[in-house]
Protein backbone atom coordinates (compact mmCIF):
# COMPACT_ATOMS: atom_id res chain seq x y z
CA UNK A 1 0.00 0.00 0.00
CA UNK A 2 1.19 3.54 -0.77
CA UNK A 3 1.94 5.69 2.25
CA UNK A 4 0.28 9.09 2.46
CA UNK A 5 2.21 11.74 4.38
CA UNK A 6 0.20 13.73 6.92
CA UNK A 7 0.88 17.46 7.15
CA UNK A 8 -0.79 18.93 10.23
CA UNK A 9 -1.46 22.67 10.30
CA UNK A 10 -3.46 22.86 13.53
CA UNK A 11 -0.88 25.20 15.05
CA UNK A 12 -0.91 27.57 12.07
CA UNK A 13 -4.08 27.41 9.99
CA UNK A 14 -6.05 25.97 12.90
CA UNK A 15 -4.97 28.76 15.23
CA UNK A 16 -6.28 31.26 12.69
CA UNK A 17 -9.80 30.18 13.70
CA UNK A 18 -11.72 33.22 14.97
CA UNK A 19 -11.30 33.50 18.73
CA UNK A 20 -8.39 31.06 19.07
CA UNK A 21 -5.25 32.42 20.72
CA UNK A 22 -2.74 29.83 21.93
CA UNK A 23 0.29 30.74 24.00
CA UNK A 24 3.74 29.22 23.57
CA UNK A 25 3.31 26.52 26.21
CA UNK A 26 -0.07 25.45 24.84
CA UNK A 27 1.37 25.20 21.33
CA UNK A 28 4.19 23.02 22.64
CA UNK A 29 1.74 20.67 24.37
CA UNK A 30 -0.25 20.27 21.15
CA UNK A 31 2.99 19.74 19.17
CA UNK A 32 4.08 16.96 21.55
CA UNK A 33 0.73 15.25 21.16
CA UNK A 34 0.87 15.59 17.37
CA UNK A 35 4.27 13.90 17.51
CA UNK A 36 2.75 11.03 19.53
CA UNK A 37 -0.13 10.91 17.06
CA UNK A 38 2.42 10.28 14.30
CA UNK A 39 2.04 13.25 11.95
CA UNK A 40 4.86 13.37 9.40
CA UNK A 41 5.01 17.16 9.21
CA UNK A 42 3.62 19.83 11.50
CA UNK A 43 3.29 23.47 10.58
CA UNK A 44 4.16 25.20 13.84
CA UNK A 45 3.28 28.74 12.80
CA UNK A 46 4.18 31.82 10.77
CA UNK A 47 7.48 33.02 12.30
CA UNK A 48 7.51 36.44 10.59
CA UNK A 49 3.99 37.33 11.75
CA UNK A 50 4.88 38.16 15.36
CA UNK A 51 7.53 37.73 18.03
CA UNK A 52 5.21 35.36 19.89
CA UNK A 53 4.76 33.14 16.86
CA UNK A 54 8.52 33.18 16.19
CA UNK A 55 9.28 32.08 19.76
CA UNK A 56 6.65 29.31 19.65
CA UNK A 57 7.93 27.94 16.32
CA UNK A 58 11.51 27.99 17.61
CA UNK A 59 10.57 26.18 20.82
CA UNK A 60 8.69 23.50 18.91
CA UNK A 61 11.46 23.12 16.31
CA UNK A 62 14.06 22.69 19.06
CA UNK A 63 11.89 20.13 20.92
CA UNK A 64 10.15 17.92 18.36
CA UNK A 65 12.35 15.26 16.74
CA UNK A 66 10.03 12.63 15.22
CA UNK A 67 8.11 15.01 12.95
CA UNK A 68 9.40 17.53 10.43
CA UNK A 69 8.64 21.01 11.81
CA UNK A 70 7.53 23.58 9.24
CA UNK A 71 7.12 27.34 9.18
CA UNK A 72 5.03 29.44 6.80
CA UNK A 73 6.48 32.29 4.74
CA UNK A 74 5.37 34.67 2.02
CA UNK A 75 7.65 35.21 -0.98
CA UNK A 76 9.49 37.89 0.98
CA UNK A 77 13.14 37.57 1.94
CA UNK A 78 12.57 38.72 5.53
CA UNK A 79 9.90 36.03 5.96
CA UNK A 80 12.32 33.34 4.79
CA UNK A 81 15.07 34.66 7.08
CA UNK A 82 12.73 34.70 10.09
CA UNK A 83 11.59 31.16 9.33
CA UNK A 84 15.19 29.93 9.11
CA UNK A 85 16.15 31.51 12.44
CA UNK A 86 13.15 29.84 14.09
CA UNK A 87 13.57 26.45 12.41
CA UNK A 88 17.30 25.91 12.03
CA UNK A 89 17.42 23.82 15.22
CA UNK A 90 14.82 21.35 13.91
CA UNK A 91 15.65 17.74 13.04
CA UNK A 92 14.47 18.45 9.48
CA UNK A 93 13.86 22.18 8.90
CA UNK A 94 11.09 22.68 6.35
CA UNK A 95 9.79 25.88 4.76
CA UNK A 96 6.26 26.39 3.47
CA UNK A 97 6.42 29.18 0.90
CA UNK A 98 3.25 30.48 -0.76
CA UNK A 99 1.98 32.96 -3.30
CA UNK A 100 -1.43 33.31 -4.96
CA UNK A 101 -1.87 32.11 -8.56
CA UNK A 102 -5.53 32.76 -9.41
CA UNK A 103 -6.33 35.70 -11.68
CA UNK A 104 -8.56 37.18 -8.96
CA UNK A 105 -5.85 37.10 -6.30
CA UNK A 106 -3.04 38.23 -8.59
CA UNK A 107 -5.05 41.17 -9.92
CA UNK A 108 -6.90 42.40 -6.82
CA UNK A 109 -4.77 41.25 -3.86
CA UNK A 110 -1.19 41.07 -5.08
CA UNK A 111 -1.62 43.68 -7.84
CA UNK A 112 0.97 41.73 -9.87
CA UNK A 113 1.11 40.35 -13.39
CA UNK A 114 1.44 36.58 -13.89
CA UNK A 115 5.09 37.03 -14.95
CA UNK A 116 5.81 39.01 -11.78
CA UNK A 117 4.25 36.27 -9.68
CA UNK A 118 6.45 33.66 -11.35
CA UNK A 119 9.55 35.81 -10.85
CA UNK A 120 8.73 36.32 -7.16
CA UNK A 121 8.08 32.61 -6.59
CA UNK A 122 11.20 31.41 -8.37
CA UNK A 123 13.52 33.96 -6.77
CA UNK A 124 12.33 33.14 -3.24
CA UNK A 125 12.48 29.37 -3.74
CA UNK A 126 16.03 29.84 -5.06
CA UNK A 127 16.94 31.99 -2.06
CA UNK A 128 15.31 29.64 0.45
CA UNK A 129 17.08 26.63 -1.05
CA UNK A 130 20.37 28.05 0.24
CA UNK A 131 19.08 27.42 3.77
CA UNK A 132 16.31 24.81 3.77
CA UNK A 133 16.76 21.18 2.64
CA UNK A 134 12.98 20.83 2.24
CA UNK A 135 10.77 23.47 0.61
CA UNK A 136 7.05 23.16 0.09
CA UNK A 137 5.68 25.67 -2.40
CA UNK A 138 1.96 26.46 -2.39
CA UNK A 139 -0.11 27.99 -5.16
CA UNK A 140 -2.68 29.85 -3.08
CA UNK A 141 -6.17 29.60 -4.59
CA UNK A 142 -4.91 26.90 -6.97
CA UNK A 143 -8.40 25.48 -7.49
CA UNK A 144 -9.51 28.75 -9.11
CA UNK A 145 -6.31 29.26 -11.11
CA UNK A 146 -5.79 28.88 -14.85
CA UNK A 147 -4.38 25.36 -15.24
CA UNK A 148 -1.94 26.25 -18.01
CA UNK A 149 -0.48 29.06 -15.89
CA UNK A 150 -0.39 26.74 -12.87
CA UNK A 151 1.61 24.17 -14.83
CA UNK A 152 4.00 26.86 -16.04
CA UNK A 153 4.81 28.27 -12.59
CA UNK A 154 5.05 24.82 -10.98
CA UNK A 155 7.66 23.69 -13.52
CA UNK A 156 9.80 26.71 -12.76
CA UNK A 157 9.63 26.48 -8.94
CA UNK A 158 10.58 22.80 -9.16
CA UNK A 159 13.65 23.75 -11.19
CA UNK A 160 14.40 26.39 -8.51
CA UNK A 161 14.48 23.74 -5.79
CA UNK A 162 10.96 23.06 -4.41
CA UNK A 163 10.56 19.53 -3.06
CA UNK A 164 6.77 19.55 -2.44
CA UNK A 165 4.07 21.23 -4.54
CA UNK A 166 0.85 22.04 -2.71
CA UNK A 167 -2.35 22.83 -4.61
CA UNK A 168 -4.81 24.29 -2.10
CA UNK A 169 -8.54 24.69 -2.41
CA UNK A 170 -8.11 27.89 -0.41
CA UNK A 171 -11.74 28.96 -0.20
CA UNK A 172 -13.37 25.51 -0.32
CA UNK A 173 -14.83 26.13 -3.77
CA UNK A 174 -13.89 22.97 -5.65
CA UNK A 175 -15.88 19.77 -6.06
CA UNK A 176 -14.11 16.41 -5.73
CA UNK A 177 -14.30 15.86 -9.52
CA UNK A 178 -12.81 19.29 -10.27
CA UNK A 179 -10.11 18.99 -7.61
CA UNK A 180 -9.03 15.53 -8.75
CA UNK A 181 -8.97 16.72 -12.37
CA UNK A 182 -6.54 19.52 -11.42
CA UNK A 183 -4.07 17.02 -9.97
CA UNK A 184 -4.33 14.82 -13.06
CA UNK A 185 -3.67 17.83 -15.29
CA UNK A 186 -0.58 18.89 -13.34
CA UNK A 187 0.86 15.36 -13.34
CA UNK A 188 0.34 15.14 -17.11
CA UNK A 189 1.47 18.65 -18.10
CA UNK A 190 4.44 19.45 -15.82
CA UNK A 191 7.46 17.61 -17.27
CA UNK A 192 9.52 17.61 -14.06
CA UNK A 193 6.64 16.75 -11.70
CA UNK A 194 8.25 13.38 -10.88
CA UNK A 195 10.92 15.27 -8.88
CA UNK A 196 8.47 16.43 -6.22
CA UNK A 197 5.64 15.20 -3.99
CA UNK A 198 2.15 16.57 -4.56
CA UNK A 199 0.14 17.85 -1.62
CA UNK A 200 -3.49 18.87 -1.08
CA UNK A 201 -4.83 21.48 1.33
CA UNK A 202 -8.63 21.78 1.44
CA UNK A 203 -10.99 24.12 3.23
CA UNK A 204 -14.50 23.14 4.22
CA UNK A 205 -16.64 26.10 3.13
CA UNK A 206 -18.97 23.81 1.15
CA UNK A 207 -18.48 20.80 3.42
CA UNK A 208 -16.28 18.92 0.92
CA UNK A 209 -12.78 19.27 2.41
CA UNK A 210 -12.32 15.59 3.30
CA UNK A 211 -13.92 14.38 0.05
CA UNK A 212 -11.69 16.74 -1.95
CA UNK A 213 -8.59 15.57 -0.06
CA UNK A 214 -9.35 11.93 -0.88
CA UNK A 215 -10.06 12.88 -4.49
CA UNK A 216 -6.59 14.45 -4.62
CA UNK A 217 -5.03 11.27 -3.22
CA UNK A 218 -6.85 9.20 -5.85
CA UNK A 219 -5.28 11.44 -8.49
CA UNK A 220 -1.66 11.54 -7.41
CA UNK A 221 -1.34 13.53 -4.17
CA UNK A 222 0.93 11.80 -1.67
CA UNK A 223 0.50 14.32 1.15
CA UNK A 224 -2.71 15.47 2.84
CA UNK A 225 -2.83 18.71 4.82
CA UNK A 226 -5.42 19.45 7.46
CA UNK A 227 -6.11 20.05 11.13
CA UNK A 228 -7.32 18.19 14.18
CA UNK A 229 -11.11 18.45 14.54
CA UNK A 230 -11.14 20.31 11.22
CA UNK A 231 -10.57 23.71 12.86
CA UNK A 232 -9.34 26.64 10.81
CA UNK A 233 -10.31 29.87 9.14
CA UNK A 234 -14.00 30.31 8.27
CA UNK A 235 -15.57 26.80 8.09
CA UNK A 236 -12.21 25.15 8.80
CA UNK A 237 -9.92 22.64 7.11
CA UNK A 238 -10.05 18.97 6.23
CA UNK A 239 -10.26 17.00 9.50
CA UNK A 240 -7.20 14.76 9.53
CA UNK A 241 -8.83 12.18 11.80
CA UNK A 242 -11.61 11.75 9.24
CA UNK A 243 -9.17 11.30 6.36
CA UNK A 244 -7.06 8.76 8.27
CA UNK A 245 -9.96 6.64 9.50
CA UNK A 246 -11.66 6.73 6.08
CA UNK A 247 -8.49 5.34 4.48
CA UNK A 248 -8.26 2.68 7.20
CA UNK A 249 -11.90 1.55 7.20
CA UNK A 250 -12.13 1.55 3.39
CA UNK A 251 -8.72 0.01 2.79
CA UNK A 252 -10.53 -2.40 0.48
CA UNK A 253 -11.14 0.56 -1.82
CA UNK A 254 -8.24 2.91 -1.03
CA UNK A 255 -4.79 1.28 -1.29
CA UNK A 256 -3.22 3.91 0.97
CA UNK A 257 -2.07 4.05 4.58
CA UNK A 258 -0.73 6.68 6.98
CA UNK A 259 1.74 6.65 9.88
CA UNK A 260 -0.91 7.96 12.29
CA UNK A 261 -1.56 6.11 15.54
CA UNK A 262 -5.35 6.01 15.32
CA UNK A 263 -5.80 5.16 19.01
CA UNK A 264 -4.36 8.62 19.80
CA UNK A 265 -7.21 10.38 17.96
CA UNK A 266 -9.42 11.00 20.98
CA UNK A 267 -6.61 12.32 23.16
CA UNK A 268 -5.37 14.58 20.36
CA UNK A 269 -8.88 15.82 19.67
CA UNK A 270 -9.56 16.44 23.36
CA UNK A 271 -6.35 18.40 23.84
CA UNK A 272 -6.95 20.64 20.85
CA UNK A 273 -10.55 21.16 21.95
CA UNK A 274 -9.57 22.07 25.52
CA UNK A 275 -6.79 24.48 24.61
CA UNK A 276 -8.59 26.25 21.77
CA UNK A 277 -12.00 26.37 23.42
CA UNK A 278 -13.53 24.99 20.20
CA UNK A 279 -15.64 22.13 21.48
CA UNK A 280 -16.40 19.24 19.15
CA UNK A 281 -20.01 18.99 17.99
CA UNK A 282 -21.84 15.91 19.26
CA UNK A 283 -22.47 14.49 15.78
CA UNK A 284 -18.94 15.13 14.49
CA UNK A 285 -17.67 12.19 12.42
CA UNK A 286 -15.14 9.88 14.10
CA UNK A 287 -14.81 11.75 17.42
CA UNK A 288 -18.14 13.38 18.33
CA UNK A 289 -19.69 12.02 21.53
CA UNK A 290 -22.63 10.63 19.51
CA UNK A 291 -20.39 8.83 17.02
CA UNK A 292 -20.89 5.55 18.91
CA UNK A 293 -24.31 6.27 20.47
CA UNK A 294 -27.48 4.59 19.21
CA UNK A 295 -30.86 6.00 20.28
CA UNK A 296 -33.15 4.38 17.74
CA UNK A 297 -34.72 1.17 19.06
CA UNK A 298 -34.07 -0.59 15.76
CA UNK A 299 -30.40 0.46 15.85
CA UNK A 300 -29.99 -0.59 19.48
CA UNK A 301 -31.48 -4.00 18.76
CA UNK A 302 -29.14 -4.49 15.82
CA UNK A 303 -26.03 -3.42 17.76
CA UNK A 304 -26.88 -5.76 20.64
CA UNK A 305 -27.15 -8.67 18.20
CA UNK A 306 -24.09 -7.77 16.13
CA UNK A 307 -22.18 -4.51 16.59
CA UNK A 308 -21.28 -4.45 12.88
CA UNK A 309 -24.91 -3.87 11.93
CA UNK A 310 -24.60 -0.16 12.71
CA UNK A 311 -20.96 0.42 13.77
CA UNK A 312 -18.25 0.47 11.13
CA UNK A 313 -15.66 1.96 13.51
CA UNK A 314 -14.88 0.50 16.91
CA UNK A 315 -14.50 3.05 19.73
CA UNK A 316 -11.16 1.45 20.69
CA UNK A 317 -9.74 2.14 17.22
CA UNK A 318 -9.83 5.90 17.84
CA UNK A 319 -8.93 5.74 21.54
CA UNK A 320 -12.42 5.94 23.04
CA UNK A 321 -12.60 3.80 26.20
CA UNK A 322 -15.27 3.03 28.75
CA UNK A 323 -13.72 5.76 30.94
CA UNK A 324 -14.62 4.03 34.22
CA UNK A 325 -13.19 4.72 37.68
CA UNK A 326 -9.45 4.24 37.68
CA UNK A 327 -8.31 5.70 41.01
CA UNK A 328 -10.11 6.52 44.24
CA UNK A 329 -9.63 8.68 47.31
CA UNK A 330 -7.35 6.05 48.86
CA UNK A 331 -5.02 5.85 45.87
CA UNK A 332 -1.44 6.83 46.60
CA UNK A 333 1.09 9.05 44.86
CA UNK A 334 2.80 6.11 43.15
CA UNK A 335 -0.42 4.88 41.51
CA UNK A 336 -1.20 8.43 40.44
CA UNK A 337 2.28 8.84 38.94
CA UNK A 338 1.83 5.60 36.99
CA UNK A 339 -1.46 6.90 35.58
CA UNK A 340 0.20 10.15 34.44
CA UNK A 341 2.86 8.09 32.69
CA UNK A 342 0.15 5.96 31.06
CA UNK A 343 -1.51 9.14 29.75
CA UNK A 344 1.78 10.05 28.05
CA UNK A 345 2.18 13.41 29.78
CA UNK A 346 5.47 14.72 31.18
CA UNK A 347 5.31 16.65 34.46
CA UNK A 348 8.00 18.21 36.61
CA UNK A 349 8.15 17.10 40.25
CA UNK A 350 6.45 20.34 41.26
CA UNK A 351 3.70 19.93 38.66
CA UNK A 352 3.18 16.30 39.70
CA UNK A 353 2.81 17.39 43.33
CA UNK A 354 0.24 20.03 42.39
CA UNK A 355 -1.67 17.61 40.14
CA UNK A 356 -1.79 15.00 42.91
CA UNK A 357 -3.05 17.56 45.42
CA UNK A 358 -5.83 18.63 43.02
CA UNK A 359 -6.69 15.00 42.37
CA UNK A 360 -7.05 14.30 46.11
CA UNK A 361 -9.25 17.38 46.49
CA UNK A 362 -11.40 16.13 43.63
CA UNK A 363 -11.85 12.69 45.19
CA UNK A 364 -13.31 14.34 48.30
CA UNK A 365 -16.25 15.55 46.20
CA UNK A 366 -16.44 13.31 43.13
CA UNK A 367 -17.29 9.64 43.43
CA UNK A 368 -15.79 8.54 40.12
CA UNK A 369 -12.60 10.17 38.85
CA UNK A 370 -11.92 9.39 35.19
CA UNK A 371 -9.03 9.70 32.79
CA UNK A 372 -10.70 12.78 31.30
CA UNK A 373 -10.83 14.41 34.75
CA UNK A 374 -7.13 13.78 35.34
CA UNK A 375 -6.22 14.96 31.85
CA UNK A 376 -8.13 18.20 32.43
CA UNK A 377 -6.31 18.80 35.72
CA UNK A 378 -2.82 18.21 34.35
CA UNK A 379 -3.38 20.31 31.22
CA UNK A 380 -4.48 23.26 33.35
CA UNK A 381 -1.30 22.89 35.42
CA UNK A 382 1.05 22.43 32.45
CA UNK A 383 -0.22 25.50 30.59
CA UNK A 384 -0.31 27.81 33.63
CA UNK A 385 2.42 30.45 34.03
CA UNK A 386 2.70 29.95 37.78
CA UNK A 387 5.90 31.98 38.19
CA UNK A 388 4.28 35.26 37.16
CA UNK A 389 2.61 37.62 39.63
CA UNK A 390 -1.08 37.71 38.77
CA UNK A 391 -4.61 37.91 40.10
CA UNK A 392 -5.53 35.06 42.44
CA UNK A 393 -9.01 34.11 43.59
CA UNK A 394 -9.00 33.99 47.39
CA UNK A 395 -12.74 33.58 47.97
CA UNK A 396 -16.07 34.12 46.27
CA UNK A 397 -19.69 33.78 47.27
CA UNK A 398 -22.81 34.10 45.15
CA UNK A 399 -26.33 34.55 46.50
CA UNK A 400 -29.04 33.62 44.05
CA UNK A 401 -32.73 32.83 44.19
CA UNK A 402 -35.82 33.27 42.05
CA UNK A 403 -37.04 36.09 44.28
CA UNK A 404 -33.65 37.63 45.13
CA UNK A 405 -31.29 39.91 43.22
CA UNK A 406 -28.18 37.82 42.36
CA UNK A 407 -25.25 39.17 44.37
CA UNK A 408 -21.60 38.13 44.27
CA UNK A 409 -18.85 38.84 46.78
CA UNK A 410 -15.25 38.28 45.73
CA UNK A 411 -11.89 38.50 47.50
CA UNK A 412 -8.89 38.79 45.18
CA UNK A 413 -5.15 38.98 45.59
CA UNK A 414 -3.74 41.45 43.05
CA UNK A 415 -0.44 41.10 41.14
CA UNK A 416 1.01 43.66 43.58
CA UNK A 417 0.17 41.37 46.52
CA UNK A 418 -2.73 43.47 47.81
CA UNK A 419 -5.96 41.79 48.97
CA UNK A 420 -9.11 43.48 47.66
CA UNK A 421 -12.79 42.76 48.14
CA UNK A 422 -16.14 43.99 46.85
CA UNK A 423 -19.66 42.89 46.00
CA UNK A 424 -21.88 43.52 42.96
CA UNK A 425 -25.23 42.49 41.56
CA UNK A 426 -26.35 41.25 38.16
CA UNK A 427 -29.33 39.82 36.30
CA UNK A 428 -27.93 36.33 36.86
CA UNK A 429 -25.30 34.63 39.01
CA UNK A 430 -22.59 34.62 36.32
CA UNK A 431 -23.21 38.27 35.45
CA UNK A 432 -23.03 39.23 39.13
CA UNK A 433 -19.78 37.27 39.53
CA UNK A 434 -18.19 38.77 36.42
CA UNK A 435 -19.32 42.29 37.30
CA UNK A 436 -17.67 41.91 40.72
CA UNK A 437 -14.42 40.66 39.18
CA UNK A 438 -14.50 43.52 36.67
CA UNK A 439 -14.84 46.04 39.51
CA UNK A 440 -11.78 44.61 41.30
CA UNK A 441 -9.48 44.45 38.25
CA UNK A 442 -7.58 47.52 37.04
CA UNK A 443 -7.68 46.67 33.32
CA UNK A 444 -10.45 47.72 30.95
CA UNK A 445 -12.48 44.55 30.32
CA UNK A 446 -15.23 43.54 27.93
CA UNK A 447 -16.64 40.01 27.77
CA UNK A 448 -16.87 38.76 24.18
CA UNK A 449 -17.74 35.09 24.60
CA UNK A 450 -18.60 32.71 27.43
CA UNK A 451 -19.02 28.93 27.26
CA UNK A 452 -19.54 26.16 29.78
CA UNK A 453 -18.97 22.46 29.13
CA UNK A 454 -18.92 19.28 31.20
CA UNK A 455 -16.03 16.84 31.37
CA UNK A 456 -17.74 13.47 31.01
CA UNK A 457 -21.19 12.87 32.46
CA UNK A 458 -22.98 12.67 35.78
CA UNK A 459 -24.19 15.34 38.20
CA UNK A 460 -20.73 15.54 39.80
CA UNK A 461 -18.88 16.05 36.48
CA UNK A 462 -16.12 18.62 36.27
CA UNK A 463 -17.17 21.86 34.61
CA UNK A 464 -14.95 23.50 32.01
CA UNK A 465 -15.47 27.18 31.26
CA UNK A 466 -14.07 29.11 28.33
CA UNK A 467 -14.18 32.90 27.98
CA UNK A 468 -12.94 35.45 25.52
CA UNK A 469 -12.19 38.88 26.95
CA UNK A 470 -11.13 42.17 25.45
CA UNK A 471 -8.41 43.30 27.88
CA UNK A 472 -7.20 46.85 27.28
CA UNK A 473 -8.07 46.48 23.61
CA UNK A 474 -6.49 43.02 23.15
CA UNK A 475 -8.48 39.81 22.76
CA UNK A 476 -7.48 37.16 25.31
CA UNK A 477 -8.84 33.65 25.90
CA UNK A 478 -9.24 32.06 29.31
CA UNK A 479 -10.04 28.57 30.59
CA UNK A 480 -11.03 27.20 33.96
CA UNK A 481 -12.06 23.83 35.38
CA UNK A 482 -13.78 23.04 38.67
CA UNK A 483 -16.65 20.96 39.98
CA UNK A 484 -18.71 24.09 40.51
CA UNK A 485 -19.72 25.90 37.32
CA UNK A 486 -19.41 29.32 38.97
CA UNK A 487 -15.92 28.56 40.26
CA UNK A 488 -14.90 27.34 36.80
CA UNK A 489 -16.36 30.54 35.33
CA UNK A 490 -14.43 32.74 37.76
CA UNK A 491 -11.16 30.86 37.10
CA UNK A 492 -11.63 31.23 33.32
CA UNK A 493 -12.28 34.98 33.65
CA UNK A 494 -9.14 35.50 35.73
CA UNK A 495 -7.14 33.22 33.44
CA UNK A 496 -7.86 35.50 30.49
CA UNK A 497 -6.80 38.58 32.48
CA UNK A 498 -3.68 36.82 33.75
CA UNK A 499 -2.71 35.81 30.20
CA UNK A 500 -2.72 39.50 29.33
CA UNK A 501 -0.54 40.27 32.38
CA UNK A 502 1.90 37.50 31.46
CA UNK A 503 2.09 38.84 27.91
CA UNK A 504 2.77 42.38 29.09
CA UNK A 505 5.40 41.32 31.62
CA UNK A 506 7.15 39.24 28.96
CA UNK A 507 7.23 42.22 26.60
CA UNK A 508 8.64 44.47 29.34
CA UNK A 509 11.36 41.94 30.17
CA UNK A 510 12.38 41.76 26.50
CA UNK A 511 12.52 45.54 26.26
CA UNK A 512 14.81 45.67 29.31
CA UNK A 513 17.09 43.00 27.80
CA UNK A 514 17.24 44.87 24.49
Amino acid sequence: MSQIKIFDTTLRDGEQSPGVNLNKQEKLEIARQLERFGVDRMEAGFPASSKGDFDAVKLIADTIKDSSVTGLARTIKSDVDAAWEALKGAAEPRLHLFIATSELHMRDKLVMTPDQVIESAVSMVTYAKQKFPQIEWSAEDASRSDLAFLARIIEQVIDAGATVINLPDTVGYATPAEYGKMFRYIKKNVPNIDRVALSCHCHDDLGMAVANSIAAVENGATQVEGTINGIGERAGNAALEEVAVALKIRSDFYPYETRLQLNEIKRTSDLVSKLTGMYVQANKAIIGRNAFAHESGIHQDGVLKNVETYEIITPEMVGVTSNTLFLGKHSGRHAFKDKIKELGVELTDEQLKEAFNQFKQLTDHKKEVTDDDIYTIIMEIKTDSAAVNKYQLEMFQVQYGTTNIPTATVVLKTPEGETVQTASTGKGSVEALYQTLDNLIHEELQLIDYQINSVGGGKDALAESYVQLNVNGETMNGRGAAQDVLEASAIAFLNAVNRYIVQQQTLMQKEVLN
